[in-house]
Formats: C-alpha cells, structure tokens, sequence
C-alpha cells in the first residue's frame, strides 16, 4: 500500500531495484497493490508488469473500513484484475477483511474506491454542516444523531463515524479527531475523482465542491486530523 500513483509507478518500474526489474521468464508472482490511486495508472503499471512473463498476476486491491476495520479484520478490499489473479488473492485478503468483491477487470478496483471516497468525503460534509446548525440551534448532539439515524438522512458518517465529540465513543471525533483517515488524505481521493470525472467528461457538482472544501481545511491547519473534522472548522470558525 503505496500512498500515491508516482509511487507505484516507482516502486513498480522505476530503476534497478524495482519490483519489476526482478523478474524474470521462469518467474511465478502475484503481485496484490492496495494503494488508491488513478485507476488508469493501476492498469498500466499491472500491464506492465504482467507482459514480463506469463506466471505473473497483478490486481488493484484498494481498501475501506479504516483501522478500525484494519484491527478486526473486517475490511473491504475491492479487487480489479483477471479471474484468475483474483483467485488467487482472494483467500490472502479474507484474512484480512470481511468483503473481498471482484470488481471486474484491472483498474475497476480502484474505480469502486474512488466512486465510494466520492459519496464518503460529501456525506461527512453533510452530517456535519447539519450537525452542527442543529446544536446551534439548541439541540442535543446525540438526540438529533439519533433522529438522523432513524430517519432518512442515516448514513455511515452519522451512525458509525458521527463527527461531534462524545456521540460514538472511540471513533476520531471523541479522540480530538487524531487516527483515522486524514483530511489530506481524502482530499487526494476526491482529487482522483474529479481528475477521473474530467478524463470521461462527468460532471461531479458536489465531488468538486468537496474536493474544495477538503483543501480548504487542510490549508486552515487540520490535514492531519481526521477527515471528520469537518466539523471541527465549521465549530471553530464561531470562535
């Protein structure tokens, strides 16, 4: 699990030490990248990779569920490539998580990451514009999640990751919002997708806007925090 696409392509292909520059015709490899990254350049470096010979197999695995899904072995891996290389990595990665869903060809693994980071990173700037308005406006944190959560504004934000302070214990939002996945890092995400959206032409209206507003935080100081701290800028920005 690389951070980004230069470094897969790096890691990859890139110079002596490489993954690639190591194999050789009678090599038998199966080669699993759990990085987010372009879905287009998920499915050249596995083409070049897999071309070096014809024992060697490359899937996309990107992952969901966090450490939290990380430490209970409860992950998503979202898996592109050949029926084959799937199958082979398939028993691998259920030691690890819960869901291991083939996705289609190489690169649709990435696909299905970046389009789930697209409805993630808008949902928490739902909950936590409505969450905050809502304790403005002399409402009980954990009396308005819990209407959320019974009615049709529930989502995964709200009723397992709630962005305010001391509604669900031991998520990032009740640990000062350290741990979990960083505001940058979802910015990169939505970053993917939009640069995606442009390459076929799709408007994303509200992935844009989130990417923006990602970036914004960011530069306000809280990249490092946990990408539900959303609703911390929103509660500092009274101050």
């Amino acid at each position: 699990m690389l951070p980004s696409s230069p470094h897969v392509q790096s890691v990859y292909l890139e110079g002596n030490n490489s993954l690639v520059s190591g194999l050789t015709a009678g090599s038998k490899k199966l080669f699993i990248d759990c990085s987010t990254i372009d879905p287009n350049v998920a499915r050249s470096v596995a083409k070049a990779v897999t071309s070096k010979c014809d024992a060697v197999w490359m899937v996309d695995a990107p992952v969901s569920g966090g450490i939290v899904g990380a430490q209970q072995a409860t992950l998503t891996f979202m898996v592109g490539g050949e029926v084959d290389a799937f199958n082979l990595a398939s028993p691998l990665l259920r030691l690890m998580g819960k869901n291991v869903i083939h996705c289609g060809g190489t690169g649709n693994g990435q696909v299905a990451k970046v389009c789930n980071n697209l409805v993630l990173g808008i949902s928490m700037i739902a909950i936590s514009e409505a969450m905050n308005l809502g304790t403005s406006l002399g409402m009980d944190a954990k009396v308005l999640a819990g209407v959320i959560n019974t009615s049709s504004g529930r989502c995964w934000s709200s009723d397992s990751y709630n962005p305010v302070p001391g509604v669900i214990p031991g998520v990032p939002s009740s640990n000062d919002y350290k741990g979990g996945f960083a505001v940058d890092l979802m910015a990169k995400d939505l970053g993917l997708a939009v640069q995606a959206a442009q390459a076929v032409k799709e408007p994303l209206l509200l992935g844009g806007a989130a990417h923006q507003t990602y970036n914004l935080i960011s530069q306000k100081g809280y990249g490092g925090l946990d990408f539900s701290a959303i609703y911390k800028f929103l509660s500092d920005s009274k101050k």
